[in-house]
């Protein structure tokens, strides 16, 4: 069977003064009707470029040096504006990672998938909207009817992704390109999406260019996989033998890095005293209408209690709604609960006052999801390190030679102070943020999703460098997740939080191999590639 789409021997300038001359050098890759191939690699390694080089949306200043990108036969790289601008979504459609940038939010998600066939077709509205409708049904949108007329704010993350899944689909494109579609959902709505993807690529026959770092979904969607490090393809080939026999050191490496799905046993001892305590702690929120009433109340947190030994990591796990990062609001002081307390050792928080609240920020910080905009990109790191110990009494040079230990603790060089935030990688900045929890000296750190937006091996040694400080500087942790391999890997006890609620709570490792809850089950049955062992897979390989 000859291939829809061949891309071959490409390569892609970068603009003069990046960290390398070619952006992808030499990149061959086939793709065939009804096959899923999955592009796999870290960030910079070319994979997301190669999508937009086939579908003619490189960045400014980026050009393509030789090679020819075939569609059924024809080069792309002569086609020209016009010939590509009707080739995309007739013939390719495309799934992006964020659906809310993605997405017009002046416009109705129907406005948006019609807009596709008055776009390429000649078709009458009232044959629009029926199809557009037919298109939120498919891909299994809650109330169609109602999510035709919405905006793309009033719809789930999953539902916006539906939603854009449903524009890729509406001509029926022979090829699917879907970048990172599924990164920053829950994992049930992971695994609903993926499924999703799988079953319309069945039925349609489509071929599906899938982009990801993540290898529990190769392990659960691929036919074959292509491994891309600094714009060149390291490893191509089926998805058993890449996944149970990787060749190249790189793939090696990054299989290692995937966090197995396994908690190992860990004891907390009985004596061991309490860093916090919570008790019945409640938040609800009130929406209200344009005359002021209140038209729905959410119930974000409701009625939790649990408390963290000292020293030790407690995982917080759940969906997107179910109120972790509410809980996390309430414990850090950026939210004042309704109801119940919490105590830091043995003294109740207060935060009635402004100096209640800088005392709590001595005691409890936070490192957040986001390390890029939760860093003032006007400021140089080290005055987003040292701000917070100079407002709090400390003088600059203390409060510099404090960073500067922090730097080097975390694995950054503290030449680099002076650096503004975009002059790192994601993964530095994480670990800036790190740094600048730690400058306060804190006895509790709450870190909410810190690892979801980082690679796999990026990932892992955040990881790493967390659970190193916790036992080298005696702190206590909240780790707040939806990704259950992380938590296995990190977190001494559970908690799993549906609702508002907590559903089940207990050691990690008995979380995870005895679930009690159907929730929970859930959450586990869920987990891409769970019946895939990465590190066996990894030592059988070397």
């Amino acid at each position: 069977m000859s291939a829809l789409l061949s891309i071959q021997n490409l390569t892609i300038d970068l603009p003069a003064g990046g960290d390398r001359p070619h952006a992808l050098q030499q990149v061959s890759l086939d793709l065939h009707p009804g096959e899923i191939v999955c592009v796999v690699g870290e960030s910079g390694s070319g994979k997301s470029l190669t999508t937009s080089a086939v579908l003619g949306l490189l960045p400014e200043g980026v050009q393509v040096r030789s090679g020819q990108i075939l569609w059924r036969g024809q080069d792309l790289l002569q086609l020209g504006a016009e010939g590509l601008r009707k080739l995309r979504g007739s013939e390719i459609g495309m799934i992006f990672q964020e659906p809310m940038t993605a997405l017009n939010p002046l416009r109705t998600i129907g406005d948006q998938i019609g807009e596709v066939f008055r776009t390429h077709t000649r078709l009458p509205r009232k044959t629009i909207r029926a199809r557009t409708l037919g298109l939120l049904e498919s891909v299994k949108i809650p109330d169609p009817d109602k999510a035709l007329k919405a905006y793309p704010h009033e719809l789930s993350g999953g539902q916006r992704q539906r939603a854009m899944i449903a524009m890729a689909l509406a001509l029926e494109p022979a090829m699917l390109i879907a970048d990172e579609p599924t990164t920053a959902l829950d994992v049930t709505t992971q695994a609903e999406i993926l499924h999703l993807i799988h079953d319309l690529q069945r039925r349609k026959g489509m071929a599906v260019l899938f982009i990801t770092h993540d290898f529990g979904v190769v392990a659960e969607i691929a036919d074959r996989v292509a491994v891309m490090q600094h714009g060149v393809l390291v490893e191509s080939g089926k998805a058993q033998d890449v996944l149970g026999r990787p060749q190249h050191a790189y793939t090696r490496a990054l299989i290692a890095a995937v966090p197995p799905l396994q908690a190992p046993v860990r004891g907390v001892a009985s004596q061991t005293p309490t860093a916090l305590s919570v008790a019945r702690l409640s938040k609800t929120y009130h929406q209200r209408n344009w005359l002021g009433r209140t038209s729905r109340t959410t119930h974000a947190v409701k009625d939790i209690s649990f408390s963290l030994p000292a020293g030790t990591t407690l995982g917080v796990v759940g969906e997107s709604g179910s109120g972790k990062s509410t809980l996390a609001r309430n414990l850090i002081g950026l939210l004042v609960p309704d109801e119940g307390e919490f105590r830091v050792g043995n003294d109740t928080v207060q935060l009635r006052n402004i100096a209640e609240r800088r005392l709590h920020a001595t005691r409890v910080q936070m490192v957040f999801q986001d390390p890029y905009s939760s860093l003032n990109p006007r400021q140089r790191v080290g005055d987003i390190v040292t701000q917070g110990p100079i407002a709090h009494g400390e003088s600059r040079a203390q409060a510099l030679a404090h960073a500067r230990e922090l730097f080097a603790l975390t694995g950054l060089s503290p030449d680099a102070l002076d650096r503004y935030p975009h002059e790192f990688s994601g993964g530095q900045r994480q670990r800036i943020g790190i740094a600048r929890a730690l400058a306060m000296r804190p006895q509790i750190l709450i870190a909410d999703e810190p690892v979801s937006a980082l690679d796999v091996s990026v990932q892992a040694q955040v990881l790493d460098l967390l659970t190193r400080l916790r036992e080298q500087m005696g702190l206590s942790m909240v780790f707040i997740t939806h990704d259950l391999r992380v938590a296995a890997q990190i977190c001494d006890q559970l908690i799993v939080m549906k609702s508002g609620e907590i559903v089940e709570s207990g050691h990690t490792a008995r979380v995870f191999s005895q679930p009690q809850h159907p929730y929970t089950r859930a959450l586990l049955e869920a987990i891409p590639g769970r019946h895939w062992i990465p590190d066996a897979c990894a030592q059988k390989a070397a």
